[in-house]
């Protein structure tokens, strides 16, 4: 494959090939060893060989259900098609609203010809807490466009439907003029709005809304807030990444968390020492902050995205160069327009297309899904279970609704996030542990709980594929994760 088409490789190369060397294993132990201790793990340890990389070992005993690790994202995003479905938190992805709220949206955005299937725009419907009213309506069929290709993977909805239900009717629902029966008892938070004025993110709460604008958000809000020139450039950006592929928008909500983190610790440095260093000082300081706010991503990474990308059936493997060619540059065309809208000079090597692929290939290899499911089918579950006058009492009102929402009534959150702890959690045919939410689990992170009972010292696995499936299936769909699976269980049906 020919040289980078994109001059900062080039003019950062020394300072790229130190940002994407392999973490020391002290340093990795170190680093783990901190993370676990500040979010409470203590039942986990992590360990490095090399032979297999880092693992997770379990340092107390788990009994069979038990739960293992409940883990923060560090960075996640909600598929833009799965947007039309659901209306959740931009930062712990809990549903938000009300379960009306939920309902009349999702069947007015099917009304304007929109389903899962269908792409989501950046520049969505804007709604306050209070409701919708009608400017916001006109405003959403305009924001909206049809896109027949998902990149995402995402699950979409039957057209098993009623007719559509009146316009006003869902208004109303959606407003809070209209009320359906036991829905208090499915209570949701309130929408929070973005504090910088944005239509595409909503919040649960106000501690998600700014935790969400210092990690991430504050370089990546189209609100009316946000510099004109740079906010036509966000737009086109998001708009690349919603008609090709979303995984563009997880990887500049990496280069802004790293920016922002590195800012951070440049404010925290100059107040505790009280000056800047001399100016011949200056680069290399700003470098080892840099290198300091990139840590937790050099933890994730291991290949290029264009490198690591399994080769579709479609494409034969003569022309597998060509393809990857082609993946480079999509990924070129993405970087020049986030570059356009949040380069900064002190982190310039993040614009890198070597630093961009690996970011990218970090969620291609560690691709876990981000899932929280959703209330509406909780509501019409508790609906079904009702004695039987209450129950045809509450059909009255609901059924309406839901035969106009289709079989698939109840579509979850769905996304790709990616999980400190969980991402270092090996793959086996025969896992000890599974991703697994409880019912007390409604946000967007990580649980996992044992399958059976696990010992001290013993690794905790899962798998990353149906582990029901044939011997030769199962190593087909692990190769696309860049190995072949020697556990005992493929050991012994190989043989």
């Amino acid at each position: 494959m020919d040289g980078s088409p994109c001059p900062l490789d080039k003019e950062f190369s020394d300072r790229i090939a130190v940002l994407l060397a392999p973490p020391t294993p002290q340093s990795i132990q170190e680093y783990y060893d901190k993370l676990i201790e500040a979010t409470n793990c203590h039942g986990l340890r992590i360990k490095y060989s090399n032979k297999h990389g880092k693992g997770v070992y379990a340092n107390s005993e788990f009994k069979e259900g038990e739960l293992i690790l409940k883990d923060q994202m560090l960075v996640a995003a909600q598929h833009s098609s799965n947007k039309v479905d659901c209306l959740v938190c931009s930062y712990c992805f809990r549903f938000i609203g009300s379960i009306e709220l939920q309902i009349g949206r999702k069947l007015y955005l099917q009304g304007l010809g929109l389903s899962t299937k269908k792409e989501c725009d950046y520049q969505t419907f804007s709604h306050s807490s209070n409701g919708f009213c009608q400017n916001e309506m006109e405003e959403a069929e305009g924001n909206f466009f049809m896109n027949e290709s998902d990149n995402t993977g995402s699950s979409s909805s039957k057209n098993l439907k009623a007719d559509p239900l009146p316009e006003d009717l869902l208004l109303s629902l959606m407003n809070g003029d209209l009320s359906l029966p036991y829905t208090r008892q499915f209570a949701l938070p309130p929408v929070i709005a973005c504090p910088g004025g944005c239509e595409e993110e909503h919040y649960c709460s106000n501690l998600c809304a700014d935790s969400d604008w210092e990690s991430f958000h504050s370089l990546l809000c189209t609100g009316q807030n946000t510099e004109r020139s740079r906010r036509a450039s966000l737009f086109k950006f998001i708009e690349h990444a919603n008609s090709t592929n979303d995984i563009f928008i997880l990887a500049a909500k990496v280069i802004s968390y790293t920016i922002l983190k590195c800012r951070k610790l440049k404010r925290s440095h100059t107040t505790e020492i009280g000056k800047q260093p001399s100016l011949d000082k200056t680069d290399e300081f700003s470098f080892s902050l840099l290198m300091e706010a990139w840590k937790p991503i050099s933890m994730g990474f291991k290949k290029r995205w264009w490198d690591c990308i399994a080769l579709p059936d479609d494409v034969d493997s003569g022309d597998e160069e060509s393809f990857r060619m082609q993946i480079r540059d999509l990924a070129f065309t993405s970087l020049k327009l986030l570059k356009e809208a949040i380069f900064d000079d002190e982190c310039a090597p993040l614009f890198s297309l070597e630093i961009y692929g690996h970011i990218i290939g970090m969620f291609e290899l560690n691709n876990l899904d981000l899932v929280v499911a959703s209330p509406v089918e909780d509501y019409f579950i508790y609906i079904d279970d009702l004695p039987c006058k209450e129950k045809h009492e509450a059909e009255t009102v609901a059924r309406p609704f839901l035969d106009a929402l289709g079989d698939e009534y109840a579509v979850c959150c769905q996304g790709t996030a990616f999980f400190p702890l969980q991402s270092c959690m090996n793959h086996s045919c025969c896992p000890n542990a599974k991703a697994f939410k409880r019912d007390e689990d409604r946000d967007g992170h990580a649980v996992i709980v044992a399958l059976r009972p696990i010992s001290i010292g013993e690794e905790i696995t899962i798998s990353y594929i149906d582990e029901d499936l044939p011997y030769d299936e199962r190593q087909v769909q692990l190769a696309d994760y860049g190995f072949r699976c020697r556990c005992a269980r493929c050991l012994q049906e190989q043989s």
